[in-house]
C-alpha cells in the first residue's frame, strides 16, 4: 500500500498514477474522505477519553447531589466514548479497505498506456534465418514430440487442458535449467530457497495478488489456503511482521517452487504446447533493500536476467512495460522477451518489478536504520520460468533433422550432452 501521508500531501500525484493505470481515480477522493473521518474520529475519541478520566478523578471526592450529577454525566460519557470508539474503528476499517484497493504509484519514467504501449529499451542476439539455412523451423511441441520430451495429450487426459508431462530429455532439460539458474543466482550472492506452494490469505493479499490478479489464483476453500502463482509470494511474506537491521541489507533470495495459475481470460490464447499452462516450475529472485536503493537494485535484477538469457544464447529484447500493464504492486517493470521463431515475435520469458514500499507496508516489514524504523523496498525478478524457457531453447536451437543443440551453460547439468537427439520411433 502507499503512504497515507503522501496521499494527503500530494493527491494529484496519486490521481495521475491511477489514471495511468486505467484504474478508478474516484477511489483517491473516497480514500481521502475516509482518512479524514478516521483522523477526526480518533481526535474525538481521545478528547472524550481524556474528559472521562478527568471526571473519574472527581467522583470519589464528591458527595450528595454533586456526586449524583457527576455519575449521571459519567454514564453519558461512557456511552459517548463507546460510540466514538466504534466510529473510529469503522472509519479505520473503511480507510484500510480503500487503501488496499489502491495500486502502487507508477514511476514517472514508465510509458503511459496499455499492453502494446511498451518501449523497447534494447535488443540482443541474432535472429536465425531458417530460410537461408534451407529448412522450415518446427514449433516447440513438434520438436518436443520428436525428442520424446513433451506429452500434452496425456497431460490433458490426466489433468485437463493446459497441463503436460515433461518426459525423458524434457524432464532432464528442466532440471538442468533449474540447476544452472540456481548456480548463477548463488554465485551472485542470492540465498537459495525452496518455498511453500501454499500460503495463508494474509501472505497472498500482502503481496498484492488478491486484487486485480485474484481471478488467476487457486483457492483451497476448505483450508483457506492459496496456491502461489510465483515464489515471490512466500519470499515476500518470509519476513512478514519483522524489523530488519539496515546493516543486513540487501537481502537476496532465489526461490524455487511450483507455480499455479488459472489463466483466467486467456481462452484461445497460446493453446498449443506448453507456453501458457496452469502449473510450472520457476526460479525467482527476490530482494529486500532500502527505498533509496530500489531503482539501482531493479537494474541489477535486470542485468542478472540478461546474463541468464545471454548464457542460453537466445535472441531477446528488453521492454519498459506500460503503466496499465504493470500489476498492482509494481511501480516499474522490465520484461525480457525471447524471439520465438514459429510465432515470428518476441514473447515474455522473464520480468522484474520494483515494488518500492508497497508490499512491505502491507506485510509490516520494516528496517531499523539507527534510531529510525521505516518500511523497506521489495523487488522481484524471474530468472527461469521452465516451460517458456524450454520453448525458446527448442525453437531457437533446433537443427534440420529435429535435433536441438544444447547451450554450453547447460551441458554440465546434462552430463556433457551437446545435442538432444530425436528418439527412435
Amino acid at each position: 500500500m502507499i503512504d497515507l501521508r503522501l496521499l494527503r500531501e500530494d493527491p494529484d500525484r496519486v490521481r495521475a498514477s491511477q489514471r495511468a493505470r486505467g484504474e478508478d481515480v474516484a477511489l483517491v477522493d473516497s480514500l481521502l474522505s475516509a482518512d479524514e473521518r478516521r483522523r477526526s474520529s480518533g481526535v474525538r475519541f481521545d478528547e472524550l477519553r481524556a474528559e472521562q478520566k478527568a471526571l473519574g478523578k472527581l467522583i470519589p471526592k464528591a458527595s450528595g447531589d454533586e456526586k449524583a450529577e457527576l455519575l449521571k454525566k459519567a454514564s453519558q460519557l461512557a456511552a459517548d466514548v463507546k460510540a466514538a470508539d466504534a466510529e473510529r474503528d469503522a472509519a479505520a476499517a473503511d480507510t484500510q479497505e480503500l487503501l488496499q484497493r489502491l495500486g502502487n504509484l507508477v514511476h514517472p519514467d514508465v510509458p503511459v498506456g496499455g499492453e502494446e504501449d511498451f518501449v523497447t529499451l534494447e535488443t540482443h542476439g541474432t535472429i536465425r534465418d531458417f530460410a537461408a539455412e534451407g529448412f522450415e523451423p518446427k514449433d516447440h511441441l513438434e520438436l518436443g514430440q520428436i525428442l520424446g520430451a513433451i506429452d500434452v495429450e496425456r497431460g490433458a487426459k490426466v489433468s485437463g487442458s493446459r497441463f503436460y508431462f515433461l518426459t525423458g530429455v524434457g524432464a532432464l532439460l528442466e532440471l538442468a535449467l533449474v540447476n544452472a539458474a540456481m548456480a548463477q543466482a548463488t554465485a551472485a550472492g542470492f540465498t537459495p530457497m525452496l518455498t511453500p506452494a501454499l500460503v495463508r490469505p494474509q501472505s497472498m493479499a500482502g503481496t498484492g495478488f488478491l486484487g486485480q490478479a485474484a481471478q488467476d489464483v487457486y483457492h483451497l476453500a476448505n483450508d483457506d489456503l492459496y496456491l502461489v502463482g510465483t515464489s515471490e509470494v512466500p519470499l515476500a511474506a518470509y519476513h512478514m511482521d519483522e524489523i530488519l537491521d539496515a546493516e543486513k541489507l540487501p537481502l537476496r533470495y532465489a526461490g524455487f517452487s511450483p507455480c499455479f495459475r488459472r489463466e483466467a481470460g486467456s481462452h484461445g490464447k497460446d493453446t498449443r504446447g506448453i507456453f501458457r499452462v496452469h502449473q510450472f516450475d520457476k526460479v525467482e529472485m527476490f530482494s529486500y533493500v532500502t527505498p533509496e536503493d530500489s531503482q539501482a537494485e531493479h537494474q541489477r535484477l535486470l542485468e542478472w536476467e540478461k546474463q541468464w538469457l545471454t548464457s542460453l544464447e537466445l535472441p531477446y529484447r528488453v521492454i519498459d512495460v506500460a503503466s496499465a500493464d504493470l500489476g498492482a504492486s509494481a511501480s516499474r517493470k522490465f520484461d525480457c522477451e525471447a524471439w520465438i521463431p514459429t510465432q515470428g515475435k518476441y514473447r515474455e520469458l522473464t520480468s522484474t518489478s520494483d515494488c518500492t514500499e508497497f508490499q512491505s507496508r502491507r506485510l509490516s516489514i520494516r528496517v531499523r536504520d539507527g534510531k529510525q524504523v521505516r518500511p523497506l523496498a521489495t523487488l522481484n525478478g524471474t530468472l527461469c520460468a521452465a516451460p517458456r524457457t524450454i520453448v525458446a531453447i527448442l525453437e531457437n536451437h533446433q537443427q534440420a533433422d529435429g535435433s536441438v543443440r544444447v547451450p554450453e551453460v547447460l551441458r554440465p547439468y546434462l552430463g556433457g550432452r551437446e545435442v538432444l537427439e530425436p528418439v527412435a520411433k
